[in-house]
């Protein structure tokens, strides 16, 4: 798959092993000698490896979730780039790109000269890691956790590395409160009114979203019920088993392009008997606001919940 080239997108997932690394021969002169001089906040990430993060003043961001972090702890000025899941803010779109976080061009990165690399844990390909991981640059991975928790977790450990921990401290504080307080927005509505919604990434194939999933994860803060949370991960739904499911509502990703539409979903022949159809009931959140598990997430809680249940917007 050919990464998207932005405007100041800097790579193509091309690159072979080898030829990535004599691309990043220079890299490693040009970086050490910052890694020697700064001192250095020393973390251990989520891969349990301890860490010396360097000067840490040209960021590269390896998700939506890392990025957000940063410009909470006001730290954006830092970031020298980011992945192409990265939009939020606006300063954030605006950064140069290295596409798609698990598909990186190596010689994509060495353009932007980084002093530190703040990645989610699937970054890939695989043979672009380890080439980065033999670099001097630092790499600093930070935890997948769909909770509350694990957005302190991811808050804390980038704190650390920054050297930012009252900051840290600060938004996690912020954090906690609006979450909780949009967590409990449906603790009163009872079981049997409440809504069954079931996620899917596209309409090809209908992959659904099941346990262990950020989608399953956001459904259930915001008060919902996931019928597919008896398979674990995604997996395929067939017309048969979303007759038996039974979903009341169908949550969907935008596809920028201001779709998808309720038409185009509940013309699907396995979708267009369910309860769902009926009523069309489709909501559709941005990505990354909705399944990024980070600063904003207890907005998109507070949203989906006050849509599932409209009767408790007047209460709050």
């Amino acid at each position: 798959m050919a990464t998207d080239l932005l405007p100041g997108n800097v790579g193509a997932c091309r690159s072979t092993r080898h030829l990535a690394a004599l691309a990043l021969s220079f890299l490693i002169g040009a970086v050490s000698p910052f890694c020697l001089n700064a001192k250095a906040a020393e973390v251990v990430d989520a891969r349990g490896r301890q860490v010396e993060t360097g000067p840490a003043k040209r960021i590269l961001t390896l998700g939506s979730d890392i990025t957000e972090i940063l410009y909470a702890l006001d730290a954006g000025d830092r970031i020298v780039a980011v992945d192409r899941g990265s939009k939020y803010p606006q300063a954030a779109a605006e950064k140069p790109n290295v596409g798609y976080r698990r598909k990186l061009s190596v010689e994509g990165v060495a353009a932007l000269n980084p002093d530190l690399i703040i990645a989610a844990e699937d970054i890939g390909p695989a043979e672009a890691v380890d080439v980065l991981s033999s670099l001097t640059i630092p790499i600093v991975y930070i935890p997948e956790d769909n909770s509350r928790d694990g957005i302190l977790r991811k808050i804390d450990l980038v704190a650390a590395a920054l050297d930012l921990k009252q900051p840290g401290v600060n938004v996690s504080h912020r954090v906690t409160e609006t979450f909780d307080a949009a967590a409990k927005l449906t603790a009163g509505i009872p079981a049997e009114k409440r809504r069954k919604v079931v996620f899917f990434h596209g309409l090809v194939r209908l992959t659904a979203a099941g346990s262990g999933t950020a989608a399953d994860a956001i459904i259930r803060y915001a008060g919902g019920v996931n019928p597919m949370a008896q398979v674990v991960g995604y997996k395929a739904a067939s017309e048969e088993k979303l007759i038996e499911l039974a979903p009341d509502v169908i949550l969907m990703m935008g596809d920028g392009k201001g779709g998808p539409t309720a038409d185009e979903v509940f013309s699907v022949p396995a979708l267009a008997a369910t309860p769902a159809a009926k009523s069309k009931a489709l909501l559709v959140l941005d990505g990354a606001y909705m399944i990024g598990f980070g600063p904003r997430t207890a907005d998109a809680i507070r949203d989906l919940a006050k849509a599932l249940y409209p009767e408790i917007e007047a209460g709050n």
